[in-house]
């Protein structure tokens, strides 16, 4: 099977962008890991695969896949991309866009300056609805990992979010600690790790370990949950834009208190175009011989 793609970046998490407006096109996981991979196959952090409207309220469907091979909720930086992909390739002519996504409907505007910016829904808090075994909700929770208690606030954007504030990202413990988090059993869907450090009230750096994909160079979904839960913290104003520094670039993300959207806005850029020979394989079926 030849498949063509798309590569884009944004704030350097990057994404295979796969046009199947015009017919299906169905990728086994074990396609997804093998495209995902980056010495054998493209490489990415996540692949958006780019589908009709299902409803006459929406413009697009997008379906969003880790690394790992599974479908997941939302992605941030995906949203922008999705953007610049429908509008480069002349799907649309459209600024404004009603697009579908697994967690409900998104609203991603381009920008006269180029970037783009997300209205990404309003986050979730229940812990039933993050998921998250907690008795009710609070602010921050004690997290268990490894025998050391950690505070984390705990959310949705779509997707569940754990985030903890630390003195200094660059000797955060993403790399060990991130993976315990993300398998961490009171998420049972796992979770995406923030660390975030707070530098002032309208600027923070951060790092994500995310959930199926490691730690990746910018999540957008991440900025947000890190300043939602920021704001919650009295570590952020509520309704003022924070500068969030991710190691790929920055995103500007903006709340205004519960019940309130979260807004997102950063760059979007196409790194190359192309296509592959995608080999037929799928997930073995039985134990190993």
């Amino acid at each position: 099977m030849k498949l063509a793609f798309t590569k884009m970046q944004g704030a350097g998490n990057d994404f295979v962008m796969v046009d199947a407006t015009r017919a299906p096109i169905v990728l086994s996981p074990a396609q997804v890991r093998w495209l995902a991979d980056r010495r054998f196959g493209v490489g990415f952090d996540q692949l958006l695969m780019v589908e009709p409207a299902r409803s006459a309220d929406t413009d697009f469907r997008y379906r969003i896949f880790n690394a790992d091979g599974a479908e997941v909720e939302h992605c941030g930086n995906g949203a922008r991309c999705f953007v610049r992909f429908v509008r480069d390739r002349g799907l649309t002519d459209r600024d404004r866009l009603r697009v579908e996504v697994a967690r409900g409907v998104i609203f991603p505007q381009l920008e006269p300056d180029g970037t783009v910016s997300v209205d990404m829904g309003a986050p979730e808090f229940e812990p039933a609805r993050i998921p998250f075994d907690a008795p009710a909700r609070a602010v921050t929770y004690p997290l268990d990992v490894d025998g050391s208690v950690r505070t984390i606030g705990a959310l949705s954007m779509g997707n569940p979010h754990a985030v903890q504030v630390v003195d200094d990202v660059d000797t955060a413990p993403v790399a060990t600690e991130g993976p315990r988090i993300e398998a961490h059993p009171r998420f049972p869907l796992r979770v995406n790790a923030g660390f975030l450090q707070v530098v002032d009230r309208r600027t923070a750096r951060l790092r994500v370990y995310e959930r199926g994909a490691g730690e990746t160079l910018a999540c957008g979904t991440g900025a947000c949950a890190a300043v939602v839960s920021g704001v919650l913290r009295g570590l952020f104003d509520a309704d003022a834009p924070v500068a969030v520094h991710t190691r790929g670039g920055v995103l500007v993300i903006r709340w205004a208190g519960d019940g309130a959207a979260v807004w997102m806005r950063g760059p979007a850029e196409t790194v190359f175009e192309g296509s592959v020979d995608l080999p037929d394989l799928q997930e073995p079926s039985g134990p190993p011989p």
